[in-house]
């Protein structure tokens, strides 16, 4: 039988402290074998396939998948992976990198407020919003290129200030019929030391690397201060965070993929029903096809 995992233990609860040191990068494998783990993720991708399908079909909710994680997580490869049978149709990837100026220009929600998903749509973003609380929180100087008023800044209030605002901006969504899922790919210090290796040691893998890469690694403590602040201060039971063990990459892609299904399926979804009058178009359309064929 493949292994479960229980996808609530992972679930951080409004309100809780959250210490990333207490919480596992690895854990016990949810597969015996490679061979299983294929035949496990290509369950979860069908599923997900289908019931993306419905979603789209239903056209009552959206749905909005964030990864965050640390540099060599493996956000890229979950959500290739995990996401390989979604129809492109119904599913768009956003990756949030520098702001340009115009983005500069608005309040740090805007350039992702642009990219939700519509209803009957999955929409991933690659990096979200949160890197506002996240990477500006450990190089505060960045605050000062986005030209907000110094009375703004001044008084240690802005994280608090900028954790609301997200608080708020979720639970608008949720009333309006989007779900949201988060997920930070908890990998270890040293796991990252490793991939970091070999995407240098591999030359079809040296594009991924880069200098910057290795400077963002020296504030890895800062990092997951913010990450700790951020996940105690976002997480409700209307937008989750889950913290997804990464050392193993397959079991994190089992383990996200687990989470996807179970989120569109607690929606409830259906086809839309048919209606007597739509029935009897339907027939009569269908008689004269048959006609056409006589």
């Amino acid at each position: 039988m493949p292994i479960s995992f229980d996808h609530d233990a992972l679930w951080i609860r409004k309100g809780e402290q959250v210490s990333l040191d207490k919480r596992p990068t690895l854990v016990e494998p949810m597969y015996r074998s490679k061979k299983e783990y294929k035949t496990m993720l290509a369950d979860h991708v069908a599923q997900l396939s289908k019931l993306q399908q419905v979603h789209y079909a239903d056209n009552r909710y959206s749905v909005l998948l964030i990864f965050q994680a640390m540099d060599a997580a493996g956000k890229d490869g979950v959500i290739k992976h995990v996401m390989s049978g979604v129809n492109p149709q119904g599913c768009q990837v956003f990756s949030f990198k520098h702001p340009s100026a115009q983005e500069l220009d608005h309040d740090f929600l805007w350039r992702s407020n642009r990219c939700l998903p519509a209803r009957g749509h999955i929409g991933i973003f690659n990096r979200s919003y949160y890197e506002e609380v996240l990477i500006v929180r450990v190089h505060p100087e960045i605050l000062v290129v986005q030209g907000i008023p110094d009375e703004l800044i001044k008084g240690g209030e802005v994280w608090a200030e900028r954790y609301q605002s997200i608080v708020d901006m979720e639970r608008h969504l949720y009333r309006n019929g989007t779900r949201i899922v988060k997920f930070f790919l908890h990998l270890s210090k040293e796991e990252q030391r490793k991939r970091f290796l070999d995407r240098i040691n591999a030359p079809a893998k040296n594009w991924k690397f880069s200098a910057a890469d290795l400077e963002e690694r020296k504030y890895w403590e800062q990092y997951m201060q913010a990450y700790e602040s951020c996940l105690s201060a976002t997480s409700s039971k209307q937008a989750p965070w889950y913290v997804v063990p990464a050392d193993d990459k397959q079991t994190a892609r089992l383990i996200v993929s687990q989470i996807i299904v179970h989120t569109l399926t607690d929606l409830g979804l259906s086809y839309p029903e048919t209606s007597d009058q739509r029935h009897s178009e339907l027939k009569n359309i269908r008689k004269r096809l048959m006609e056409e064929r006589a």
